[in-house]
């Protein structure tokens, strides 16, 4: 897994750390969008070294943190750390699960005024476990989830690798098998989904496996059809 700071797009980057969950090496994966004026929006950040604060301070000034899951807040306090003035707005319930944080406001479904006009936002509802939030990157159609879906490949750990193929998350971009079993209200989450997928975007970045840069809402709507058809 690489750990510079990637472009994917015009005024979108990311940057890839190890992680584990469970014993099961992940991965996980933080996005970057630089707004208008500079403003850079980090979402699900990771761990901040010296090399990468390094490139974030020539890309802009940062001053919005999204924790955007009840599962992806472990380095969302250290942005204040080295970014005093950063703002962070959490998923809904995470202020119950990290009080120490400070923040903003809970994300929901209309984005804050700060990036409204650049990043559209859907809190997909029915999944207690992580309440997440996805994001649209408007200008380049880039979706933006942590763990509504994942994209495994053979750059995997062999462990993980076997264990996706079971998940039957593995080679290509969708949930896992578990994923209905997160589901509690199918109508509230059907919901979301429909608007997710109302967007207009071919890219995916997921927090673990691999980004697709192509064809990721057809993808989408193709691994969630049981979602979809469920009344």
């Amino acid at each position: 897994m690489q750990e510079g700071l990637q472009a994917v797009a015009e005024n979108l980057w990311v940057a890839d750390r190890p992680q584990t969950f469970y014993g099961l090496e992940v991965g996980t994966r933080m996005s970057v969008i630089r707004l208008t004026g500079r403003r850079l929006l980090l979402h699900s950040p990771v761990v901040l070294d010296a090399a990468l604060r390094s490139r974030l301070d020539a890309l802009g000034e940062v001053r919005y943190a999204v924790a955007p899951s009840r599962l992806h807040h472990l380095y969302a306090g250290e942005v204040a750390r080295y970014y005093p003035g950063v703002r962070l707005w959490l998923a809904p319930g995470l202020e119950r699960k990290r009080p120490d944080l400070r923040y903003e406001a809970i994300l929901g479904d209309e984005a804050p005024a700060e990036w409204r006009s650049e990043v559209e936002q859907v809190c997909f509802r029915g999944r207690p476990y992580e309440n997440e939030v996805a994001f649209l990157h408007q200008a380049s159609r880039t979706l933006l989830v942590c763990d509504l879906a994942f994209n495994f490949g053979p750059r995997s750990a062999p462990l993980t690798r076997l264990l996706m193929k079971t998940l039957r998350s593995y080679g290509r971009l969708g949930p896992s098998k578990l994923d209905p079993l997160l589901v509690r209200d199918r109508r509230a989450a059907r919901a979301s989904l429909e608007r997710i997928l109302a967007w207009n975007f071919e890219r995916v970045i997921v927090a673990h496996g691999e980004i697709q840069d192509t064809g990721g809402r057809a993808l989408l709507r193709e691994g969630y059809a049981w979602l979809l058809a469920s009344t």
